[in-house]
C-alpha cells in the first residue's frame, strides 16, 4: 500500500456563510492541491468535506494520514465520537440527531478503502501545509462571489 499524507482545511466567512476547503496530498515527493467551496456551508462542514474529496482523489487503496486542524474531525475518530454515533443511531450524548451525518457517513464510505488515521495539528501556526491548506480554503471563497 502507498503511504500517503494529506492536509486538510476548511474555512468559512461567517459561519453560516460562504465556505472554502483545501486538501495538499503527498506521496513520495509528489504533491497534488485540491480546493473547492460552497455559497452557503459551515466551518464543520468544510473541514469534513476537505477530508472526504482528498480521500476520494486517491485511485487506489493506501495507508493515509491525514492532518488537520479540525478538533472536530480529528476527535470523530481519535475519541471514538463516530463510533458512539453510530451505536447510538446518530444521535449525539443529548439525544439529538447528530450534525452533518451526510458528511460523515460519507467520510465513513471513503474510508472504507483505506487504512485512514488522523493526527491534529495547532492551525494558524508554524504548520507550512495546513497553512498552505487554509490558504487555499480562502481562495476558494474569494472564487464563490
Amino acid at each position: 500500500m502507498k503511504d500517503i499524507m494529506i492536509y486538510t482545511d476548511g474555512a468559512c466567512s461567517g459561519n453560516p456563510g460562504p465556505g472554502g476547503w483545501g486538501a495538499v496530498l503527498m506521496y513520495e515527493g509528489n504533491i497534488k492541491e485540491l480546493s473547492g467551496g460552497e455559497k452557503l456551508t459551515t466551518n464543520n462542514r468544510m473541514e469534513l468535506v476537505s477530508v472526504i474529496q482528498a480521500l476520494r482523489a486517491l485511485k487506489e487503496s493506501c495507508k493515509v494520514t491525514v492532518y488537520s486542524d479540525s478538533a472536530y474531525v480529528v476527535n470523530g475518530f481519535q475519541q471514538r465520537w463516530i463510533d458512539n454515533w453510530q451505536r447510538n443511531g446518530w444521535q449525539n450524548s443529548k439525544k439529538q440527531p447528530v450534525e452533518n451525518q451526510d458528511l460523515w457517513k460519507a467520510l465513513l464510505k471513503e474510508m472504507e478503502r483505506h487504512q485512514v488515521s488522523y493526527v491534529k495539528v495547532k492551525g494558524h501556526s508554524d504548520n507550512e501545509w495546513n497553512n498552505h491548506c487554509d490558504k487555499l480554503a480562502r481562495e476558494a471563497i474569494k472564487s464563490l462571489a
